[in-house]
């Protein structure tokens, strides 16, 4: 019993030890493991290799060891310093653990890799310089040798791998040539430690491939399960069992692949497995081409080819890859029409092995639904370079029946009938530099009742009708007739750039004369939405967009134009479009029973529109278009108050919403207004209300405005109004300032006030002051108003202004007063000198004592009078 629970103590502490040694096994090795991998990766590459961290774990995968490495970088040097050829999130090395014990200088062997979350992007620059091709050159490696020649390193005795998650990319700057691995999956299982083994492989993949601007894979998902016979001596790898899904179009292929010194050797040869016409809709995307099962076919489709040559800065290889299908038909169980006659004959040939001597036949495309038959064929060459296009269309089309027999997105559904006989050979460069003298083109295009849809246009635009006719110098619109959302339009003229429109994504180009009954610019409004980090779409402001693709000069006409809650009449004048931006031209228009001349320009090109405009106007009603425009409330202060009729002339620029409507705090400009005004109506707003408070002697709805002009000035938000000048019976009243678009008021009021207005006390003196001139005195009352329009904060200076007046009457009462006082001293002066000259004759007095006799009686006559005078008018007025 006691040797039993001895030997279980001792297995005990055995266990624990074993434990304890499992667990520190990791933190034991991981430094020496890390300093391997980082030393014996960077000793042998021109790049830098580093990583976050790694982490060993031994009961992973016991008895195997399970290296776990994070954020893999892999950074070039020059000529591609800084750029990251591969990173990684995790990459997952499995080995023995005995691997583990070994010494620095020993070859560590490693069974498999897993690498998740990776990018690799391959490049090959102008001057041929790969951005892959880090490996050490022969010298250098010899140098690193002799510098450590115990040096060991890694050795794959790889049995199975694999890429998860991962991006590759490779593009050739030369050649224009890029091609993009997304969501990379792929596995491989074989033995690599054989110098000739069976490498069994499974790729999933969405494929992009372009050669300069043109697109001919567009992540088209490709599965490949291959079985490929490796030789590692002979550096070639041949496919064995090998069957790929494009889309979903399955394809056999067979042959070789070799490396060689300046590039690969390659025969390779594929074929669809089966020929049911079922294949061709295999290579749709199933986005469009939705459940293919339970498709009812007849008919075959066959592609075949076969690439044959060698690939190296040079060449390609040479091909040849046939698409055929005879008399086919298909038919969707959900959808009422059967596609019938379908021919296809088409081939894809390099017979040189130069990129560009690769060219594209296609001798006939043609199907029929109903009674409709269209038919194609086209001639693509010179790819690479200055694709030339040789083709012709003909035939009539049923759009509606598109959507009946094939599963059409229900956005992109059409309608309408198409009849087409055109014939057309061209370049490109003469598409795209708009040598239109290069390009022929003949026939007639003709559709009726069709409909369609654009990210730039807020509703779907229908053509009731659309002709043209093609031929060597012109094309000529015959007819457009369209319609969206409440405007209606009819179009005729030229056509210059049709062909860049459809096959290089350029403008629409004319000259046109357009007619509408009813044109809204609120058709013509887009709404934008953008999507947040989560994922939420989030709708902004509805805006006027210029559409990008109109570059055109169109003569206009219409019965009625709507711009937002403004409604235009007999609208005529010049449009001219180009880079999203909207020249007028002389525009006139009837509105506010008044009319308008439009010159000027507005552009959405930019994500805040602008104007700059020039307006003429003409007897425009007052009260209406002050109700009617934001911009003419903003301009005057009194504008709610006023009926009549305005003249003026505007020049403004500034901001627009997204509405194209004035954003009025970025308006700068000037006008001259002329106002011919019936009526005021004090009762309209509360400044001229407030005014009539404060001013009572004034009755506002009497005031003459007729013929009054004025200059505005507005920049930064503010109106400055030169001085003007309004009259009230004998009243001038002198009026300026300025005011703010958010609607605050500084202005000044300066009225001739007759004193005979300024109340009882100034109408009594003047009567007592009994002079006609007295009673044309004015005195300048100062108003002066702050506050807003709605709440106006006015004040005067009347008060100040009668109590001055009153002062200056009683002087000029008193100094009538004191004249008068003298007048009556002279009379009675006069008086005494007479009488005293009679009495000088009666008693002949002396000459010496009559002087002295005379003085004294006008001494005291002159003092009684005026004691009489002034003593009396001081006593009656204390009294």
């Amino acid at each position: 019993m006691k040797k039993t629970k001895k030997i279980l103590k001792i297995l005990a502490v055995v266990v624990v030890l074993l434990i304890g040694t499992v667990i520190a096994l990791p933190f034991i090795f991981k430094g020496k493991i890390v300093g391997i991998i980082k030393n014996q990766v960077n000793n042998n590459i021109n790049a830098q290799f580093d990583f976050a961290e790694a982490d060993i774990s031994i009961l992973r995968n016991f008895p195997n060891a399970t290296v776990v490495i994070k954020d893999v970088s892999l950074v070039n040097f020059e000529p591609f310093k800084g750029d990251t050829l591969f990173a990684a999130k995790e990459t997952y090395l499995q080995m023995s653990v005995k691997e583990l014990f070994k010494k620095s200088d020993e070859t560590i062997i490693v069974n498999s890799f897993k690498v998740n979350g990776a990018d690799l992007h391959l490049k090959l620059n102008n001057e041929n310089v790969a951005n892959y091709d880090i490996s050490k050159s022969k010298e250098t490696e010899e140098a690193v040798k002799e510098k450590d020649t115990t040096s060991g390193g890694f050795h794959f005795n790889v049995k199975e791998y694999e890429i998860t998650n991962s991006n590759i990319s490779y593009s050739n700057e030369e050649s224009k040539f890029k091609l993009q691995l997304n969501d990379l999956a792929h596995f491989g299982k074989g033995d690599f430690s054989k110098d000739l083994f069976d490498l069994d492989t499974k790729t999933d993949s969405d494929v992009l491939m372009t050669v300069g601007d043109k697109n001919y894979l567009n992540n088209t998902h490709i599965n490949l399960d291959a079985v490929l016979g490796i030789d590692l001596k002979e550096n070639k790898y041949t496919f064995q069992d090998n069957k790929a899904i494009i889309n979903r179009l399955p394809l056999i292929f067979d042959g070789y692949l070799k490396l060689i010194d300046k590039g690969q050797e390659m025969k390779i040869g594929f074929k669809t497995e089966s020929t049911e016409f079922k294949n061709f809709l295999a290579v749709i995307p199933e986005e469009y081409s939705k459940n293919i099962d339970n498709v009812n076919t007849t008919g075959e489709f066959i592609v075949e080819g076969v690439l044959l040559g060698v690939v190296d800065d040079e060449h390609i290889p040479t091909f040849d890859v046939k698409i055929t299908s005879e008399n086919a038909s298909f038919k969707y169980p959900e959808l009422p029409k059967r596609v019938n006659n379908i021919d296809v004959s088409a081939n894809v040939v390099n017979k040189s092995g130069l990129v560009n001597d690769t060219y594209v036949d296609i001798n006939k495309l043609s199907f029929k639904i109903d009674q409709d038959t269209f038919s194609a064929k086209a001639k693509l060459s010179n790819l690479t370079e200055n694709m030339l296009v040789n083709g012709e269309v003909l035939g009539t089309l049923n759009l509606a029946n598109l959507s009946k027999a094939y599963p059409v997105p229900e956005e992109n559904q059409l309608s309408g009938v198409l009849v087409a006989d055109v014939k057309a050979a061209f370049d490109m460069n003469s598409v795209e530099n708009k040598k239109y003298e290069n390009t022929k083109i003949d026939g007639t295009f003709d559709l009726r009742d069709f409909e369609f849809s654009s990210p730039e246009m807020k509703h779907p635009v229908q053509i009731n009708r659309a002709n043209i006719d093609f031929n060597p110098q012109v094309i000529r619109l015959n007819k457009f007739d369209a319609k969206t959302g409440n405007t209606d339009f009819i179009a005729t003229g030229t056509l210059n750039n049709l062909l860049g429109f459809i096959f290089s994504e350029g403008d629409i180009e004319g000259n046109f004369d357009l007619s509408s009954n009813t044109f809204s610019v609120n058709d013509f409004m887009t709404v934008e939405e953008t999507k947040k980090e989560d994922g939420e779409v989030v709708v902004s402001d509805e805006k006027v967009k210029i559409p990008s693709f109109l570059n055109c000069t169109v003569n206009a006409q219409a019965k009625t134009v709507i711009y937002d809650n403004l409604t235009l009449k007999n609208v005529a004048g010049t449009l001219v479009i180009k880079d999203e931006t909207a020249t007028v031209k002389d525009l006139k228009s009837d509105v506010f029973d008044g009319k308008v001349i439009v010159n000027g320009n507005v552009s959405t090109k930019e994500e805040t529109p602008v104007f700059k405009m020039n307006l003429g106007i003409e007897q425009f009603d007052i009260a209406k278009s002050f109700n009617g425009l934001e911009l003419f409330k903003a301009l005057s202060p009194i504008a709610n108050a006023i009926e009549g009729e305005l003249n003026s002339t505007l020049s403004l620029s500034g901001n627009l919403n997204n509405n194209l409507t004035p954003q009025l705090i970025s308006l700068s400009g000037n006008a001259i207004a002329e106002v011919l005004t019936t009526s005021i109506l004090p009762k309209g707003g509360k400044l001229l209300s407030g005014l009539e408070q404060k001013l009572n002697f004034i009755n506002f709805e009497e005031i003459n405005m007729n013929d009054v002009k004025t200059k505005l000035k507005f920049d930064n938000g503010k109106v400055s109004v030169e001085p003007f000048q309004l009259q009230y019976k004998d009243i001038t009243i002198d009026i300026s300032g300025s005011h703010s678009f958010d609607k605050s008021l500084n202005y000044y009021a300066t009225i001739n006030v007759p004193a005979q207005y300024l109340g009882s006390e100034v109408t009594s003196l003047l009567q007592k002051l009994g002079d006609e001139d007295a009673k044309n005195i004015t005195v300048p009352v100062t108003a002066t108003i702050g506050g807003s329009y709605s709440d106006p904060n006015i004040s005067t200076n009347l008060t100040t202004a009668i109590s001055g007046l009153t002062q200056q009457l009683v002087a000029k009462q008193k100094e009538k007063l004191i004249n008068k006082g003298k007048d009556e001293v002279k009379d009675a002066l006069s008086g005494i000198i007479n009488k005293n000259i009679t009495s000088k004759d009666s008693t002949k007095v002396g000459k010496d004592s009559t002087k002295t006799a005379t003085k004294d009686v006008v001494k005291d006559a002159a003092e009684g009078l005026i004691k009489n005078i002034f003593g009396k008018k001081k006593k009656d007025s204390i009294k």
